[in-house]
């Protein structure tokens, strides 16, 4: 999943893209709200965690904003400012959720996991996809009721996939939810996550739409 991060205190900034990352999210972190619009007119992500006390545009502008361009990406809400009335002007604009500074990286966690499933239409923390069970709390995989041990950047990979089953996910997509901005990827490794996840899945589950890019099939048993 990629999250977009926008934070100007350096050191949280920094705790926090570390945490999200071990986490399993591809995350990209901008400091101020100009540029997290900016962002989002030009990339795709799936979720937004958004201080308010940005410099320059607020962080209730930044949110505004994306609401009136009919934006329905799930926003997580990070501050300082603790009143009632800041919390009802938060979530008034338009976020989905909203978490007081100091915090847990844990309870950061479920949050996000929890905006997830409401955005998706799911009531649950797992994802079934034929024999295929991604359950995202405890971060384990099962198909066929054995678990199968995978890597972060697979889980990723998986996650997106089941959550999107039967539909053609195109090559770049997935490659942004693999990497963002990061540079130096290389130009097979797409393929090698998608090779590993067949031998432990099996290899009927994904699909190869050429030139295209990729689709999870809802195989039953």
């Amino acid at each position: 999943m990629r999250l977009l991060l926008v934070e100007d205190d350096e050191m949280l900034g920094k705790a926090v893209r570390a945490g999200l990352k071990q986490d399993g999210y591809t995350v990209d972190w901008l400091t101020d709200g100009e540029s997290a619009l900016q962002a989002l007119e030009s990339d795709d992500f799936d979720i937004i965690v958004l201080d308010l006390g940005l410099p320059g545009m607020s962080g209730i502008e930044v949110l505004q904003r994306i609401r009136q361009k009919k934006n329905a990406i799930p926003v997580m809400i990070l501050t300082a400012y603790d009143t009632v009335s800041d919390r009802i002007s938060g979530l008034d604009a338009g976020a989905d959720d909203y978490l007081i500074k100091p915090f847990d990286l844990d309870e950061l966690l479920a949050r996000l996991r929890a905006i997830t499933r409401r955005s998706s239409g799911r009531t649950q923390s797992h994802i079934e996809v034929g024999q295929i069970r991604l359950d995202t709390a405890a971060h384990q995989v099962m198909v066929g009721g054995e678990e199968v041990s995978i890597s972060n950047k697979e889980y990723q990979l998986l996650g997106y996939l089941m959550n999107n089953s039967g539909k053609v996910i195109p090559r770049d997509r997935l490659e942004s939810i693999l990497y963002g901005w990061e540079g130096g990827v290389e130009s097979n490794s797409l393929e090698v996550y998608i090779h590993n996840l067949r031998k432990k899945l099996g290899a009927e589950y994904i699909t190869t739409v050429r030139g295209v890019g990729y689709r999870l099939e809802n195989i039953e048993s």
